[in-house]
């Protein structure tokens, strides 16, 4: 008689660790955003928004992040993008979404980044944006470049 082998449920450190990021436009630019110096790949440029919290859905904690790093009431909209990226210096493969958002240009403050920029999408990829971000990047500078 065959037994069956209980299946171990995955540990949470495999599964991948889930971040969210906005797709702010303001006016034909796009806000990209400098990590601090001192911060997990400093310097490095990306999109607003953080890690999902447990018990949180990805839009919800957009939400909580645009609030803390730009001081902003944002409305979040569709997903544009995702993506999983495994950085070497992390024991975890992320997942990474990406959303369309609205915040006025006007009341976003920096509260936790080295710089803001408003960029044109053509204008994107020379940042050094963050491995993750690369794609999405080069899609936005290539629908702007279609004319799209």
């Amino acid at each position: 008689m065959k037994t069956r082998r209980a299946q171990t449920p995955p540990s949470r450190s495999t599964e991948p660790l889930v971040v969210v990021a906005a797709l702010i436009e303001s006016r034909g630019r796009i806000l990209a955003c400098q990590r601090r110096k001192n911060d997990a790949f400093g310097l490095k440029w990306e999109f607003p928004g953080g890690k999902v919290q447990p018990g949180e859905q990805p839009a919800q904690a957009l939400a909580r992040e645009l609030k803390e790093e730009l001081g902003v009431e944002a409305a979040i909209g569709e997903e544009l993008n995702r993506t999983r990226h495994r950085y070497k210096e992390m024991s975890r493969e992320i997942e990474l979404i990406f959303f369309a958002a609205h915040a006025d240009e006007k009341d976003t403050r920096n509260l936790a980044f080295e710089q803001m920029r408003w960029v044109r999408p053509e204008d994107l990829a020379e940042l050094d944006f963050l491995p993750a971000d690369r794609e999405f990047v080069a899609k936005l500078a290539g629908r702007t470049a279609r004319g799209t």
